[in-house]
């Protein structure tokens, strides 16, 4: 099985695992999960979950949501799938790094990023 999981693409071997998608949860482009309706993706409320948010948060920081029981929907959905959802996190970060590696921040955006952080440090301090 090894040998073909590495055969597969990104998001092919989270999709193998026969997760459906649901009322709280949906595929989009065969490879990313979203609370559907909006533009939130499934990984955003794993990592708020893990860091402790309870559901009303996460809801309060994502109204777009829309209600409470979305909220526990997609909560339940990440629960009941803990290795297909490690899964899915480490597919979604090998995307972000070659989104990364192919698009580069120009050096003098991260030196305007450095000094702006300075200020604010600065000004707080």
């Amino acid at each position: 099985m090894s040998g073909n999981r590495d055969k597969l693409g990104i998001g092919e071997r989270f999709l193998m695992l026969g997760l459906p998608a649901n009322e709280y949860v949906e595929l989009r482009d065969g490879r990313h999960y979203y609370v559907p309706g909006t533009r939130i993706g499934l990984d955003v409320l794993i990592y708020a979950f893990r860091r402790g948010k309870t559901p009303e948060a996460i809801l309060q920081a994502y109204p777009s949501i829309g209600s409470l029981a979305k909220v526990y929907g997609a909560i339940a959905f990440i629960l009941e799938h803990p290795q297909a959802i490690e899964s899915y996190l480490q597919d979604q970060v090998a995307l972000w790094k070659k989104f990364r590696e192919e698009h580069p921040i120009p050096d003098e955006m991260l030196e305007r990023f450095r000094r702006t952080q300075e200020e604010l440090t600065r000004r707080s301090a």
